[in-house]
């Protein structure tokens, strides 16, 4: 049987490929499929949706702990005891908010399943354990692809369990695919140790030695600030379309499923670029398309009334670029430190968490004019991004030419 990188077979690639992208849909439930549960979760538990909501905020601070504790500790103990572990952990919360009918006891639970969900971080570094080469970037640029699609067609399918299942329905539905992505890890993963010689333990060591270094960080922003044009315009959606268009529910659900389209063609584009142009040229193209997208959506606003179609134009332009640049960004910042692969998905992780949250978060806060607001965001970061990778290329350039110039130097 055919073996590729550190003795992995086909079909254990073959079946890590399926792990990757069940994991990929498994992050989507807790979160975005639950959202058109929330009237039914306050009716419930005797509460508001302004409390319910209190449920997200927890969960996604439990993901962002739980991440950086499980990818260094993967660096020295293995993924796959991990990964197990922490899917057990997130079947057990999704579980009890099931079963109870107190809310403090929910909110509890909910973190119990978000420190379960913290394993998904592993995804990443499993692709640098199992891949190499153009296999490993058209595998981040089908990953990045298929989470835009889950996320644009997780409202419509929110609202179908919802009227078949009831809130229930999505926990259920989460305990069932956490089941198959388990039994998926445990058949196809094996429980890897790091090989390279000097591997840090120490989890602060490792930290500071990823994020001490400029490339590494500056690959991540890349991605990061590629994430929150993407991230920002699934959070205010709502507004735009549901609270100032006044479109119903099912006709916002058809309107993100049309964005959905985008990462499809932005995959598409991603995966034939990357035949043919180096990463950081994609970056460039993909950071271009969303500066493009920016000051098409500036000009829209100014020119044009608000409609669907004055925002949707620009952010197809915008996934795109999301779609070319993130998976680019993220293969150059995962190479710097392979020994340290966990460790550096948690550190970029946490990046990509809190650029996203905190730009999407102020965007939010000038409802005067969204359209704006989120035209100027996306021309401001593609910029800061193109900045950045120019700045890495100069490096570069400098690094060779003093080799080149002192090559017997020490």
């Amino acid at each position: 049987m055919d073996k590729g990188k550190s003795g992995v077979t086909t079909r254990q690639r073959r079946g890590a490929v399926s792990l990757l992208l069940a994991m990929v849909l498994l992050g989507v439930f807790p979160l975005d499929v639950l959202l058109p549960s929330f009237p039914a979760l306050a009716e419930h538990f005797r509460s508001t949706p302004a409390d319910i909501a209190l449920s997200i905020s927890l969960f996604a601070v439990g993901i962002a702990f739980a991440q950086l504790l499980i990818g260094p500790l993967s660096d020295v103990i293995g993924r796959k005891g991990l990964l197990l572990a922490g899917m057990s952990v997130s079947m057990l919360g999704a579980l009890g908010c099931v079963m109870t009918s107190d809310y403090s006891l929910f909110l509890i639970f909910r973190v119990v399943q978000a420190l379960g969900c913290g394993c998904f971080v592993l995804s990443q570094a499993l692709v640098q354990d199992l891949f190499e080469g153009e296999e490993r970037d058209r595998l981040r640029i089908l990953m990045v692809t298929a989470g835009g699609i889950f996320i644009s067609v997780s409202p419509l399918a929110g609202t179908f369990i919802q009227a078949t299942l009831g809130w229930r329905g999505s926990f259920w539905v989460f305990i069932a695919l956490s089941a198959v992505v388990l039994i998926k890890a445990w058949l196809f993963l094996e429980n890897t140790r790091p090989t390279v010689s000097g591997t840090h333990t120490n989890f602060l060591t490792a930290y500071r030695r990823v994020l001490g270094d400029f490339d590494f960080v500056s690959y991540w922003l890349i991605s990061a600030f590629a994430f929150a044009c993407h991230f920002s315009f699934i959070v205010i959606s709502p507004l735009i379309f549901m609270d100032r268009l006044q479109l119903s529910a099912y006709e916002f659900s058809l309107i993100l499923l049309i964005y959905g389209a985008a990462y499809v063609t932005g995959g598409i584009l991603a995966s034939v670029l990357s035949r043919r142009i180096t990463s950081g040229q994609q970056m460039v193209v993909g950071l271009s398309l969303i500066l493009c997208a920016g000051v098409t959506m500036l000009y829209l606003s100014s020119n044009f009334a608000l409609a669907p179609a004055t925002v949707l134009i620009p952010m197809l332009i915008c996934t795109a670029g999301t779609t070319i640049a993130r998976p680019a960004a993220t293969s150059r910042a995962m190479s710097l430190f392979p020994d340290n692969a966990g460790t550096s998905a948690s550190a970029g992780s946490t990046i990509i968490f809190i650029c996203g949250g905190l730009i999407s978060a102020l965007i939010s806060l000038s409802p005067t004019n969204l359209q704006s607001t989120l035209g100027y965001s996306f021309v401001l970061l593609s910029g800061v991004a193109l900045a950045l990778n120019n700045r890495i290329s100069r490096r570069a350039r400098i690094l060779q030419t003093g080799a080149i110039a002192q090559p017997g130097g020490d």
